[in-house]
């Protein structure tokens, strides 16, 4: 009857969808389920701040496939422990205005991060920085107060024009020298111009998936990229014209933990959350096989990734065990708070593993809050559980960012508040240089001693998805989620509009 009765909603709203006026031509919409928070690069942490950022910015140097440093808009060379010098390329792109990027406008930007008025989440992660200077228009100086062997691969912070930069507000129609620029930013609705061609990016904010992909279907939407539930996407996959792309993701997914908080900061609580998960159950059910099991914020082929760890298996009957060791029971059970959006998934997930935690004696309340707000708790720590998910991690030093003690919010991304002194000896030792196998072996000693602390519960990488409708040829899809795919992406001839 459940089948019947969701196929019956799905036909209603589609002959509901049916009857409005078809959509303009204003070139490729792209279906978004939440808006990015912000579009300046100094600010951007949520992922779809971040993958649009890319496309209006460049920064000094970029990632390939297997998360090595590349240049970007400049090659380096490191001339003693701490000194580097970067030389801006002859045939970099200006800034969206037209007007030239010179080595000042570096200088400004990173000025500016580095300013604690400015209150830049990056600051952290640049604070080795002591002096930044512009000899020259096509040369930056960076200056560091101690060695950083990784110090290239934290430079790929899109640049903005000094007049820019010395604005410590966040802006909202940001200029750079990415191959789009903001044409028209209002709540829900971002227009991205394509510099090459003029080709209009819409990004509409449509918080429901349901109305996401009947949008779709309709001719609304031409674009989506994950945050759909799996048999959303199996529908849209039997539908005329529509194309679901597939790709391995190393989005990584996992359960955060209050290390503040009575309960959740005792790691016997934490183990025996672990051994109520069933992931394999999830990834199968909920995840259509869409995902694989994860160990670490780092994939195992990544060059510091840990591939030994191993992970706590599922054993309902041992989770009670601990949990009955601690005084808890059928009568008195353990009593949590989980806090998750309101996306629909999210809220399915959130209720399966709920399910899963309440056969071993936990009862688990769930909250769900708009991005924003739920977001805005878990960096102030208003919780005890919560899951997340890390999108596209390439240097390894962003361990740093998450688990060292120094890294709380709103400098780091320690939401947690966890406290290892061995975590923070490796971390600083990593930080101090060495060669790549010494670096290396660093960061797999700090990411097993998060996984034995349990941290984290590490659920999975989740797959790359996009749905494709008709009107959009040429997109392509990458491991982390980045939406560069748009910068070649073409209308089919006789289809193409602009604003």
């Amino acid at each position: 009857m459940g089948k019947h009765w969701r196929v019956m909603v799905w036909a209603v709203l589609g002959l509901v969808l049916l009857g409005c006026e078809g959509p303009p031509p204003d070139g490729v919409r792209f279906g978004l389920s939440s808006s990015p928070l912000t579009l300046d690069p100094r600010f951007a942490t949520d992922a779809a701040g971040e993958r649009i950022a890319r496309l209006l910015f460049t920064g000094l140097t970029d990632h390939d496939a297997q998360g090595r440093v590349i240049p970007a808009l400049a090659t380096w060379e490191q001339r003693d422990a701490t000194h580097y010098r970067f030389r801006l390329r002859a045939d970099r792109a200006t800034f969206a205005d037209g007007a030239p990027l010179t080595s000042a406008d570096v200088v400004a930007t990173y000025q500016s991060v580095l300013d604690p008025a400015t209150g830049s989440p990056h600051r952290e992660t640049l604070k080795a920085i002591r002096v930044v200077a512009a000899p020259d228009p096509d040369t930056v100086v960076f200056e560091l107060a101690e060695p950083d062997s990784l110090f290239p691969g934290r430079l790929n912070l899109g640049i903005l024009p000094a007049r820019q930069a010395h604005d410590p507000n966040r802006l909202a129609r940001p200029l750079g020298t990415g191959p789009f620029v903001v044409a028209h930013h209002d709540p829900g609705d971002l227009r991205l111009r394509r510099r090459a061609d003029g080709l209009m990016i819409r990004f509409l904010t449509v918080a429901d998936p349901t109305v996401r992909a009947l949008k779709l279907v309709r001719g609304e939407l031409d674009l989506m990229q994950n945050d759909l539930p799996p048999e959303q996407i199996a529908w849209l996959a039997e539908r005329r014209g529509v194309r679901v792309i597939k790709a391995p993701g190393d989005t990584f997914a996992y359960l955060g933990f209050n290390m503040l908080d009575p309960a959740t900061g005792d790691r016997r609580v934490r183990l025996a959350i672990a051994h109520a998960i069933d992931r394999a159950a999830l990834i199968r059910y909920l995840f259509h096989g869409a995902a694989r099991p994860a160990e670490s914020v780092l994939p195992p082929d990544h060059w510091a990734g840990n591939p030994a760890l191993q992970p706590v298996v599922h054993d309902p009957a041992r989770a009670r065990r601990i949990l009955t060791a601690l005084g808890y029971g059928p009568a008195t059970p353990l009593r949590l708070t989980y806090k998750t959006s309101a996306d629909p998934f999210r809220l399915r997930l959130a209720a399966a593993i709920q399910a899963q935690l309440a056969e071993v004696g936990i009862a688990m309340a769930i909250q769900s809050f708009d991005w924003g707000t739920f977001y805005g708790d878990i960096k102030a720590g208003r919780f005890q559980l919560y899951s997340l998910a890390w999108v596209g991690i390439k240097e390894p030093d962003a361990l740093r960012h998450m688990f060292h003690s120094r890294s709380l919010p709103p400098g780091g991304a320690n939401r947690g508040r966890y406290r290892s002194p061995l975590v923070d000896l490796a971390l600083d030792a990593a930080g101090r240089g060495g060669s790549r196998d010494d670096l290396a072996q660093a960061y797999r000693t700090v990411q097993a001693q998060v996984h034995d602390d349990l941290v984290y519960v590490p659920l999975w990488y989740e797959d790359q998805l996009a749905i494709v409708g008709p009107r959009v040829q040429g997109y392509r899809l990458r491991r982390d989620g980045a939406y560069d795919g748009l910068s070649d992406v073409t209308i089919r001839p006789g289809a193409i509009g602009r604003d």
